[in-house]
């Protein structure tokens, strides 16, 4: 039985993982033109009502592992929505720019302040 949560757990652990490096390539590249917007809202879908699932047969592995994907996966839902400039929240000094790394893909964009 051990051995069987221990999969349980492992594949829950592995399954939310996966959506950390397509966050993680928007955060960065602010690009989400190749992403299917059908295949994010049915995954956010997903797990929302695996979550609800979750939470009303009181699974708490189920519960945890699903919000954090539903999180993530309406992250990446939010950020091919929503337009790459209502990002900006505070405009960089011209001084900085130089100081960041390829800065050439982010000509409009800012530092969250």
């Amino acid at each position: 039985m051990f051995a069987v949560s221990l999969l349980g757990y492992l594949a829950a652990a592995v399954s939310t993982a996966s959506f950390l490096p397509q966050a993680w390539k928007i955060i960065k590249s602010r690009q989400t033109k190749d992403i299917s917007f059908g295949m994010y809202f049915l995954t956010v879908a997903a797990f929302g009502l695996w979550l609800t699932f979750g939470i009303l047969v009181q699974q708490w592995p189920l519960v945890v592992s699903n919000s954090i994907c539903f999180i993530l996966s309406a992250f990446i839902l939010m950020m091919k929505v929503v337009r790459r400039d209502r990002f900006v929240i505070c405009p960089l000094p011209k001084n900085t720019t130089a100081a960041l790394p390829n800065t050439n893909n982010f000509d409009n964009l800012s530092i969250f302040c």
